[in-house]
This record gives C-alpha cells, sequence and structure tokens, in this order.
C-alpha cells in the first residue's frame, strides 16, 4: 500500500521560514560586529534617534509655550478692560478708555489708493483701533480731529508679566523700519533707560480705521520707539478732546541733506504735515520725499491763539508755522569740533 505525502501547512512553512531569516539576520550581525571590533574602528556608528526634545517637539513646545503666556496677557487686558467699564460713572466714560496690547502697523493697514493716508502708514500718526473708540466718538459727538493719547502701561502686574517675557519675540516681530541711533530728542515729559535714550511718557495721534481686534492697538513703529515700546507692550488708551490747535513748530531735521536734497523745503514740510493730526513735543516724525525718507525731531511747540508752549498740538485744520532749526549732524560736528579744540586748548 502506497501512502500519500501530505504538503506541510502554509502557516509551519512561514514561520520556519522567519526563523531561518532571524538565525541569518543574527549571524551576519555577530560577524560584521566582530570584525568590526578586530579591526580599527574607521566606520562611523549608526545615527541615534532625533530626540523630540531638539527637534520639532522643542519648535512645538515653544510655540505652545508662547501661545499659552499670550493668552494668559490678553486675559490679563481683557481683565483690566472689564474694571473700566466696572467703575465708569456713565456709559460714554466706559467707552472712552481702553488697555490694549500694542503691535506695529504694517503695509497691510495701508489704505486703498485714493485714500488720503494711502503710503503713509509709517509717515503720519494714524493707528488702528479697536472699535469700541468708533462708538465712543459716535455717542460723545466728538469734533475731528478724534485724538488718542497712548500712554505705556504702568500697571504692576502687567510689568511684571511683561518682563519676564516668557513669549519670546517671533520671527516676524522684527522692527522693519531703520532706527536712527543718534535720536537726542527731548521732553519736559520724559524718561531715560539705561542707554540714556529719552523716552516720552506718551504721545498723541490720530486714527487710521477703527478694525483692530478688542484689546489690541496697531501703532507707528515711530510711536512706538518714542515711547520705547516693542511688539506685545501694553499701552493705556483714551480719547481727548483737550489738544490746543497750533500756531508754531520748530522741526529739527537728523541730517542736512534735507535742505539740499530739496528745492523747496518749507512747501514740502507744510505738505507732509497734513498726514499728522497732532505733534508731540520730543517725538521723531518721518516724511518720504522721491522715495527717500527723512526724519525730524519735535523741538518747540506753541499753542494758538496765545503763543503758550505746550507738549502737544493739533495740526489737521489749523494754520501752523513750520521753522527749521540747524539739523542734527551740523550740530553734532559743531559740539565735536569744539570738544577737540578745548582738547587741543
Amino acid at each position: 500500500m502506497i501512502m500519500s505525502r501530505r504538503s506541510p501547512p502554509l502557516v509551519f512553512c512561514g514561520i520556519l521560514g522567519l526563523f531561518v531569516l532571524c538565525s541569518m539576520t543574527t549571524t551576519t550581525t555577530a560577524s560584521s560586529s566582530t570584525s568590526s571590533s578586530s579591526s580599527t574602528n574607521h566606520r562611523a556608528l549608526p545615527p541615534k534617534p532625533v530626540s523630540l526634545q531638539s527637534g520639532i517637539g522643542k519648535h512645538i513646545s515653544r510655540r505652545l509655550d508662547s501661545a499659552s503666556n499670550w493668552a494668559t496677557l490678553e486675559q490679563l487686558v481683557e481683565d483690566c478692560n472689564a474694571h473700566i467699564v466696572a467703575v465708569a460713572s456713565s456709559p460714554l466714560q466706559a467707552m472712552c478708555a481702553r488697555r490694549l496690547i500694542c503691535l506695529p502697523l504694517d503695509e497691510r493697514f495701508d489704505p486703498p489708493m485714493g485714500v488720503f493716508s494711502h503710503g503713509h502708514v509709517q509717515t503720519g500718526d494714524k493707528m488702528s483701533l479697536p472699535k469700541i473708540f468708533w462708538n465712543a466718538i459716535q455717542t460723545s459727538g466728538a469734533e475731528v480731529p478724534w485724538l488718542f493719547e497712548v500712554t505705556p502701561c504702568q500697571d504692576a502686574t502687567i510689568l511684571q508679566f511683561n518682563e519676564a517675557r516668557p513669549y519670546a519675540k517671533e520671527e516676524d516681530d522684527v522692527e522693519e523700519e531703520d532706527n536712527d541711533d543718534d535720536d537726542d530728542s527731548s521732553s519736559t515729559t520724559s524718561n531715560k533707560k539705561k542707554d540714556d535714550t529719552v523716552l516720552l511718557d506718551r504721545v498723541v495721534g490720530g486714527a487710521l480705521d477703527f478694525r483692530a481686534p478688542s484689546n489690541y492697538i496697531f501703532l507707528p513703529w515711530w510711536m512706538m520707539r518714542a515711547m520705547g515700546l516693542s511688539p506685545r507692550d501694553v499701552v493705556d488708551v483714551r480719547l481727548i478732546e483737550n489738544v490746543p490747535p497750533g500756531s508754531a513748530v520748530q522741526l529739527r531735521p537728523h541730517t542736512s541733506k534735507f535742505a539740499s536734497d530739496i528745492a523747496n523745503p518749507q512747501a514740502v514740510l507744510e505738505t507732509e504735515l497734513k498726514h499728522y493730526s497732532a505733534l508731540t513735543k520730543g517725538s521723531s516724525i518721518a516724511f518720504d520725499y522721491n522715495k527717500q525718507r527723512y526724519w525730524f525731531d519735535v523741538v518747540d511747540l506753541r499753542s494758538a491763539p496765545r503763543g503758550e508752549r505746550v507738549p502737544w498740538v493739533k495740526v489737521q485744520d489749523c494754520d501752523i508755522a513750520a521753522e527749521f532749526v540747524p539739523a542734527k549732524d551740523v550740530v553734532k560736528n559743531k559740539n565735536k569740533n569744539k570738544k577737540n579744540q578745548q582738547d587741543l586748548e
């Protein structure tokens, strides 16, 4: 009797093949390790796995921490604004002041062509405000120009939070505008940083629009520099109606090239001043002419009609006389030459 041979099951064949393969791999690895250890170590070790703490995980963690701390700052500001509303004596007073997170204006805020402020986002005093201030203007019936006082926040809790800076500056916070290191503008209402840069304790400006998110304000770079502000610092903003009209202003050019580059600087000045609703003594403002930016220190301001010295004046709809004083570089060179002469003597 002939017995038929049955073929082994497929599962058994698969397990047997896997065992043979593992044995061959183990043998090959052992052989490679033996030959490698007996010879000099010329071959690099296999790379270690990338740690999430030093790779994308660290980046994601930093972003999450930044978002969390930014949310904390927003909540602090929201609580402050809720307190302002709660203690206000009237609905109008509750709308005229807010504590806001400051960010810089950029080209995305540039009004469309044909609008007066087009192309002057950084060479004017206009700021983007939340809608609550538009409601305040409508309720109060404030007359044009609508002016707002911006003051760096002095609240101890927010100052302590900002000093810690748990949300380090993001790459998109880098300042785009050139900063003048030789700015020596001064004001009677000012303070100094450690590097002796004079800072203003408040600035007055107009409104570009009222489409900023709640709890935020967007300012021109020159206005932020005047008060020593960085992106995400906190400011107190209020609608004001007591700024006197201006009668005269003295401006100091940062460079004497302004007079030589422009045939009629007085006419250009009068034209460019129209993009400023108000001027603050001690600030440094900018004009653009022939694709060149010129900076000026606001040295002195006089109000109408008595000609009294004041910290700020309205410019819009005012007949104001502008006067140039010797340029900053001329004064600097003159003082330097005088000092050298004294050293020689």
